[in-house]
């Protein structure tokens, strides 16, 4: 679209005038901006802008928006703490693969301060009620007034390698030992400083909109509940998942136009590295965003360039990135490397052996990881390099209100009254999914009509309050394993207040999901909820819509009612039973009229969430004191690399070390492959955010507090020749509580 007739004076008074008003409260404001848009107006020269409209009208019409982007360190403590996303015990950190970081991307309307969006793209599990809520605390400390319930929306990756221990409820807790203050606090605090750099960022620009397919990046990892779908709707599509990439770009138009980063959606969950794995690392989207960050700026190291890529979860309830299938791993039976029972993902009758297999497995889970991160990489560089986007022209606005989904009564379209239930967890839920099996005899795909081991009936019963007869009937077919919604001690064990959240920016409208949604799910939500802006007259016939999640609250899963009756892992983590779905479908197009131009109200604020850390339990036993041998200091290189080494080849040192959770170093590192330069001077090139480093910590005694540190490197192909050595930093805690840093080199080593 080429730009008015003064359009270029316009930028640079606007640029200008956001300077002065960027941080103004919204009364301060809205003076400041009258003045400063009758001076815009004597910019503009009149023999060029004989019909130029108002600046209202024009940046409006125009798409000028008020655009800033920020990264920080989200990374909780990274040894003896549970990961959150497999609900495993046996999945507690030893280390680090790559740091978790959240991206902020803010949209303002620079009419009006009130008029803005944040969209936080953390790579943690799901978005969380009290995390949200420490933010939003945060930000009205820094930014009164301006960053509120309404406008703030906090967007998982999925990552299921992350840091957990801090989700509001109890029942995420359970395998992380209760809540994990640290986890929360660097979620927390990592995410104000993405924001507060976005804030402080804030300058005059244009979005821009595309799509494009990411082919061979994703299966549908339950396709036998797809084809419970009814057929004549299967038909309106291609297959069994969406891999369709929408992206935004975001561009100043200061300094030649500088693309100062990018929100993409695509839908794939974030699994690609195993159960086994103990090492934090943000799975294939955080390793997209490191790939199209270092493109960007290759001399940047990760978390300090200027240009943000978010790579942000979409609908990917039943989405894998294990595309090659999933396939028993049953050596000595007749089954192994057979494909896994189609109905129920079963080798044998039972879960365990069935896994999903990437990419890249015939190498690993990390080399599976890569290929579909870059995958989504390159989709992201096509749309990107594009000229076809198009440009996003219309107000801002943000809706968000609470619902309480335990019994939520609407109407269908037909005219049916019909209720949401309980919060309650099928047997199903127990047997896990082709990226992570369940345990014991449970099985996927266990309806009310399936046999199931009657010991299990005893069992949970002792663990959450037997359900009711009414209860039952309101899941059915869900037979009830776990019946959260009624377990309450020592407090709640899942949500049953949402948030239900939209945002819209012109014709582009984000619909922020508290669950997971199944593809087809996500289909019709989108599919209502643009015939609903289009009809009403809302957005016109070029309305985009887009859904994401998980976000804000986790509220597990949601499913078509079709697939909820077949009860595999998606249907029966579907909370709030049968007509879930079309819920959410009733509540998000309800709110629809609220992103009209001329509707500047929000909706009731519903019944606000407890915020459950105040009193949350946490087993987690403290560091007590780290210690070395007689004679012997912390920083003492025990095992050296070898002198010379060839591209492909692994660096590996060991050092006597500490516990890292000590100090989490957020925005620093834990250990760096430091390069020779002139005189004398070292320069940094790997950190413990490079998918080639890793970083694992061993405690060796633990009466005396020993402890070692082993840091590898794989040199990549196109390192160049040199002097190189590895440097650990750590932090040692001493009887009495005090904490000292220190730090340990290794000799030098060469690369030839």
């Amino acid at each position: 679209m080429a730009p008015i007739a003064g359009q270029d004076v316009l930028t640079d008074s606007l640029s200008a005038l956001w300077n002065t008003i960027r941080h103004a409260t919204p009364s301060q404001f809205l003076t400041k901006a009258m003045i400063g848009t009758l001076a815009l107006l004597g910019t503009i020269s009149p023999s060029r802008n004989t019909d130029q409209p108002s600046l209202f009208t024009s940046t409006r019409r125009e798409g000028v928006y008020l655009l800033g982007v920020g990264i920080g360190d989200v990374t909780g403590p990274v040894v003896e703490t549970n990961m959150f996303g497999y609900a495993s015990m046996a999945q507690t950190d030893s280390g680090v693969h790559m740091r978790q970081w959240s991206r902020a991307f803010v949209i303002a309307d620079p009419d009006d301060p009130s008029q803005r969006v944040v969209y936080i793209n953390a790579d943690i599990s799901a978005g969380d009620t009290a995390v949200r809520r420490g933010i939003l605390t945060k930000l009205e400390e820094l930014y009164p007034g301006i960053y509120t319930e309404a406008n703030v929306a906090l967007v998982g990756t999925h990552s299921h390698s992350g840091v957990g221990g801090y989700v509001n409820n109890l029942l995420p807790q359970l395998t992380s030992l209760g809540f994990v203050r640290q986890t929360y606090d660097a979620i927390v605090d990592g995410t104000v400083r993405a924001i507060s750099q976005a804030h402080e960022s804030l300058a005059p620009g244009h979005l821009s909109l595309g799509k494009a397919n990411v082919e061979d990046a994703s299966i549908n990892r339950s396709p036998y509940s797809y084809l419970a779908n009814p057929e004549e709707e299967r038909a309106r599509y291609s297959g069994d998942l969406e891999n369709t990439m929408s992206l935004l770009k975001f561009t100043h138009d200061f300094e030649s136009g500088s693309d100062i980063g990018f929100l993409s959606w695509f839908a794939v969950h974030g699994t690609s590295i195993y159960e086994n794995n103990t090492l934090i690392s943000t799975d294939n989207k955080g390793m997209a965003a490191y790939l199209y960050e270092t493109y960007m700026e290759p001399d940047s190291l990760p978390g300090h360039a200027k240009f943000v890529a978010g790579f942000s979860q979409a609908t990917s309830g039943d989405v894998s990135p294990n595309t090659l299938g999933a396939f028993c791993e049953s050596p000595g039976k007749p089954w192994d490397g057979l494909p896994c029972d189609f109905e129920q993902s079963t080798c044998g009758n039972r879960t365990q052996e069935c896994h999903g297999r990437g990419p890249g497995f015939m190498i690993s889970d990390f080399k599976s990881n890569e290929i579909i991160g870059t995958r989504q990489f390159e989709g992201a560089k096509l749309l990107m390099e594009s000229s076809d986007l198009h440009r996003i022209a219309g107000p801002v606005r943000s809706v968000h209100t609470y619902i309480d989904m335990s019994n939520y009564t609407f109407a269908l379209t037909n005219g049916t009254i019909v209720s949401t239930c309980s919060p309650a967890l099928g047997f199903g839920f127990a047997g896990g999914t082709t990226d992570g099996p369940g345990a014991f005899d449970f099985v996927q795909g266990t309806n009310s009509s399936t046999h199931h081991n009657p010991m299990w009936d005893g069992v949970k019963g002792a663990v959450t309050p037997p359900p009711t007869e009414e209860e039952k009937a309101c899941q059915w077919p869900k037979p009830i394993l776990l019946n959260v919604g009624a377990a309450h001690k020592p407090y709640h064990w899942s949500p049953s207040i949402v948030d239900i959240q939209i945002f819209r920016v012109g014709q582009l409208v984000i619909l922020i999901l508290p669950s997971e949604f199944t593809t087809m799910s996500g289909r019709r939500l989108r599919e209502a909820m643009r015939i609903k802006l289009i009809e009403d007259g809302i957005v016109g016939e070029d309305a985009y819509v887009v859904a994401v999640g998980p976000a804000n609250t986790y509220a597990h899963y949601t499913t078509t009612r079709e697939e909820y009756g077949i009860q595999r892992y998606e249907g029966a983590s579907t909370l709030y039973g049968p007509n879930t779905l079309d819920a959410y479908i009733h509540l998000y197009t309800g709110l629809a009229n609220y992103l009209s131009q001329d509707v500047m109200e929000q909706p009731p604020s519903g019944p606000i969430p407890e915020d459950l850390t105040p009193n949350a339990i946490s087993l987690q036993k403290p560091v007590v004191k780290d210690s070395v041998p007689p004679f012997r200091k912390f920083g003492d290189v025990l095992e050296e690399p070898s002198p010379f080494y060839s591209r492909g080849e692994t660096v590996e040192a060991v050092f006597r070390g500490a516990n890292p959770r000590n100090n989490l170093r957020l925005e620093e590192t834990f250990l760096a492959v430091e390069q020779a330069v002139t005189d004398g001077e070292w320069r940094v090139v790997r950190t413990d955010s490079h998918p080639s480093t890793t970083f694992r910590w061993k405690r060796t005694q633990e009466l005396m507090g020993f402890s070692t540190i082993t840091i590898t490197w794989t040199i990549e192909d196109y390192t160049p020749d040199g002097d190189y050595r590895i440097v650990y930093y750590g932090d040692a805690k001493h009887i009495g509580g005090n904490i000292e840093a220190f730090n340990g080199t290794t000799s030098t080593f060469s690369i030839m």
